[in-house]
Order: structure tokens, then sequence, then C-alpha cells
């Protein structure tokens, strides 16, 4: 009944969408000081969140997911009369948009099926409170670097210890963009002052992005979100690896493979660093440093011929997987934009590789992307972004 009901409303997603925005603030006005001036990319979020929900209703793995989720509610001050509100708008929404599919059956099973949805992630948000985990980390800007136009690297110290795992990710907030969070990797293991790292790369036009690399400086303060992800490591000592990461995504592979140096120094692996251009490989000395220090790992970089068109690297990354044996015996671990995840997965399957040893973050898609064009004509008909680069750096998750 819900994923039926859920399908009609999924063809009037924008629709149903806008209703829920407009039927919440309506009847609660004090909710939308909660919210971000820019409301299009929340938009985008919730139903992302919705889908996957639905998507993932018997899996296992749900309930872990919902109470992760309300943890991180916390920062958006989420409380039990939030939580009913936001479930009263979205039956309205749903009510509206699903039209003669929304009978008495749909409306009971997703009326139960939100409260369980609810008291999950209140059930996540209670035990973070009494845990002692804070609803956010001050952190302060102590360093700020810039590596070409659009890209900075910003070392941030948290006034309170922020227990992580290599290859977590938290979302981040700046007073110069008020109630805007994004979500970017942590690119280093745990240090021993305490600090963090974040590689932000701006998008045009993105507030928070442009915020971070043109406008923070050192001494200003940022807010962290608890950290999240699964792309944390998962291989026995002495498992065969390989890592792949495309733009930022260096970030969380560089915490990955910082910590293995601490570890397990006599690591066997592949590392393949993919930029759209030369210029892009700021991360370079760093996988060359990394190297001195995993005799075993091989580092291959990629980019795109001088000339050539940008997504030229995603093919010649995967003409390199393409040259390379025994997939089946090795974990991935994969980091990118959303679109290029998929791709990429997909190679690796048809390589050989096992769909359950290749690791990545869950991204929700934001907007529409567009599909690789398949020939010339409809490349010069059509020409895609690229896949591969993505210079938001990590897709929001929060809903």
């Amino acid at each position: 009944m819900l994923r039926s009901t859920f399908a009609v409303v999924e063809r009037r997603a924008e629709h149903a969408v806008a209703f829920f925005y407009a039927h919440l603030f309506w009847n609660n006005p004090a909710v939308r000081e909660l919210f971000p001036e820019d409301m299009l990319p929340q938009r985008d979020r919730l139903f992302a969140a919705l889908t996957h929900v639905v998507t993932q209703l018997e899996s296992p793995g749900l309930a872990a997911y919902l109470g992760q989720l309300g943890r991180d509610h916390r920062k958006f001050l989420a409380s039990p009369a939030l939580y009913s509100a936001v479930g009263s708008s979205l039956l309205a929404a749903f009510a509206h948009a699903a039209g003669a599919a929304w009978t008495q059956e749909a409306e009971k099973a997703w009326t139960e099926a939100y409260g369980h949805v609810a008291d999950l992630m209140l059930a996540g948000a209670t035990e973070a409170a009494e845990a002692g985990e804070p609803a956010w980390w001050d952190a302060d800007v102590v360093r700020h670097e810039r590596f070409g136009a659009d890209l900075a690297v910003l070392t941030l110290r948290p006034r309170q210890p922020l227990p992580y795992l290599p290859g977590q990710y938290v979302s981040v907030s700046s007073l110069r963009v008020p109630r805007v969070w994004r979500t970017y990797s942590l690119a280093d293991a745990p240090r021993p002052d305490g600090t963090v790292e974040l590689h932000v790369s701006r998008i045009p036009g993105g507030a928070m992005s442009t915020a971070l690399v043109e406008e923070t400086a050192p001494g200003e303060t940022l807010r962290l979100s608890a950290p999240g992800g699964a792309l944390t490591a998962r291989t026995e000592p002495g498992g065969l690896r390989t890592y792949i990461c495309a733009g930022t995504g260096w970030a969380p592979v560089r915490a990955l493979l910082t910590r293995a140096a601490e570890a397990e120094p006599d690591l066997k692996g592949r590392l393949f660093v993919v930029a759209r251009a030369k210029e892009y490989l700021y991360g370079r000395q760093d996988a060359e440093r990394l190297k001195e220090l995993l005799p075993g790992l091989s580092v291959t970089y990629i980019t795109s011929a001088p000339g050539h068109r940008k997504d030229q690297a995603t093919d010649r990354l995967l003409q390199s997987l393409r040259a390379c044996v025994h997939w089946a015996a090795h974990d991935v671990y994969l980091a990118g934009p959303p679109a290029f995840l998929p791709e990429v997965t997909e190679a690796l399957v048809d390589l050989g590789t096992d769909p359950a040893r290749i690791h990545h973050d869950t991204l929700p898609p934001v907007g529409r992307f567009t599909v690789r064009p398949n020939s010339a004509a409809e490349r010069l008909l059509g020409p895609p972004a690229p896949l591969w680069h993505n210079p938001s750096a990590r897709v929001p998750r929060e809903a």
C-alpha cells in the first residue's frame, strides 16, 4: 500500500513537496524560521529521504538509518511537536497529490508508517542526548588554504572532542549562510591535536560552498553535525583493496589511507585518483607521501587529455579498471559525486567485483542528472556536465 501510493505521488513530486511546505508553514508559522531562505534544495532533499525510506522498507538497516537521521536532526532543533506538524502536513500533501489513490486504507497505512518513522528518529535523538552528545560542535577555523579559484582546504579545531571514524562526513553550517547545512567528508584520521580538515569546491551560485571557499577566514566559527557515513574501513588485515576517488572524493580516501598507514603499513592495494584536468589534482602531493608510507600501494592518476572534453577522464578510468585483474579478491572503496558512483559500480560488477564488497556512501540525488550520451551526435545536441567531478563535494543527506 505504501509503495503503490508513493508511486502515484512520485509522479507529482515537485507539486507534492511544494504543497507540503506551504501547508507546514501556513499552519505552523513559527516553523519557517527553522528553515533556510532558499527552499529549493530543501525540497529536493526531503523527497530524496522519503524515496530512500520507501525503497528500504524491508531492509534490516532501516531502523539504524532512521535513528542516525534523528540524531543528525538535533542540529535543526527538531522537537516532538515539529515531528507531529511535519506528519500532518506530509499526509495532507500526499492526499492532495495522490487524488483517487488516497483511500482510507492508504491514509491508515501512511499514518502508521510515519508514526513508526518518527518514533525511531526521536529514539535516535534521545539516545544521543542521553549519551551527552551535543546537537552540534562549534569549531574554530585555524587555517584556510586555496587551491586555484574553486577549491579550499579548511583546517578546523572543534571546541569539544569530535569522535569520528576515517571516511566519515559531517554537515557544516556557517553564520554567513543562516540555517543552511551542507555535507563534507573529513579528510584525515583523528589527529593528536584534535583538528579536522575539510575539502570544499565552490559551486557557481552555491551559497555555502562560496562562503567557505571565498569568504571564510581563520578565526571564524563553523558548526559541525554529528559524524556519519558508511565509507569506513572494513577490510580484514592483509586483505586486498582498491581505492577510487574523483574530485574532492579524495578527502575520505585520504582519511582511509592515513589510518591504513598507521595501522597496516604492509597494505596491498591500488589507488585511482581522478580529476577533470591535471591542475585539479590538488591531492597529488599527499598521495605521493602516502605511497611512500604504503610501499604495497600502486597509484594511478587519471585526467582528461589537454584539449579534450572534461568527462573523458571517466572513460580513461574505466579503461584502466578493465586492465586490472583479480577484482573478485578486492574490497573497493569508492568516493565521488552521486553520478560517478553508479557508473563506476556497474563497471566494477561487470569486472567481477562482489557488489557487497563495493563500499561507498549512499548519496541521494539532488536535482536531475543528465544521462551520458551514447553518440557524438547526442553529445553535440546535449553536452552533459562531467559526471566524475561534482564541485559540490558531498551531497547533503539531511531531509
